[in-house]
């Protein structure tokens, strides 16, 4: 059910600050890289069943990670909270635009004690290639982006967000230092993901 939210303080000047930039200087986009974006035009909403609940303990995996090695989950057991993105796919205009957000929204996470994995079902160099033309020359996203690529979306499958054209959904996970499943938001697959409502997920984990 939504209901009327209060931003933190300090998202409402994160998002003053984009404002005053533009989205298009603040998303690092330039003109040749719009023009490299696949139009996917209007998909299905959501093609998928979950197969986890909030209160749920979070599936492990270990992933290729873009910045070298495998880079699992339970490795923050304990030590930070995570939210997982995935995304259906490289080069789609949504895709494209909702990450390199998270770049302006980067204090989010560090004042929640949190880290961002971001997941698609991309290979590395696919990865590679993308993300780093999605930010401005020598920016680089902040936070570790890993390819569920082989075996194919398997951890997708795992969370019941692979669809049934091999991408995976448009999803968000919160997950507390405990790895339990603390907010979920399967979104359509069309729309970026409000920030609010991810701030106040965030914010949410520190209330007893």
């Amino acid at each position: 059910m939504k209901r009327g939210k209060k931003w933190p303080a300090y998202l409402v000047g994160l998002c003053v600050v984009g404002a005053a930039a533009g989205i298009d200087a603040a998303y690092g986009q330039s003109g040749q890289f719009k023009e490299n974006i696949y139009p996917a035009g209007n998909l299905r909403p959501i093609d998928s069943v979950l197969k986890v609940k909030v209160g749920d303990r979070a599936p492990d995996f270990a992933l290729a990670s873009l910045e070298g090695g495998r880079l699992s989950l339970r490795q923050f057991l304990g030590k930070k909270n995570v939210v997982i993105s995935f995304v259906p796919a490289a080069w789609t205009p949504v895709c494209s635009e909702q990450w390199p957000g998270y770049n302006i929204a980067k204090n989010l996470f560090d004042k929640n004690d949190a880290v961002l994995l971001g997941i698609t079902v991309d290979n590395i160099p696919t990865l590679y290639a993308w993300t780093r033309q999605m930010v401005d020359p020598g920016e680089r996203l902040w936070f570790s982006v890993l390819s569920d690529f082989y075996p194919h979306g398997e951890v997708a499958s795992k969370y019941g967000v692979l669809r049934s054209d091999g991408v995976s959904e448009r999803a968000l996970f919160v997950i507390d230092k405990n790895g339990i499943i603390r907010y979920i938001d399967v979104h359509d697959i069309n729309d970026r993901p409000p920030l609010d409502d991810l701030a106040l997920a965030l914010e949410g984990l520190n209330r007893k």
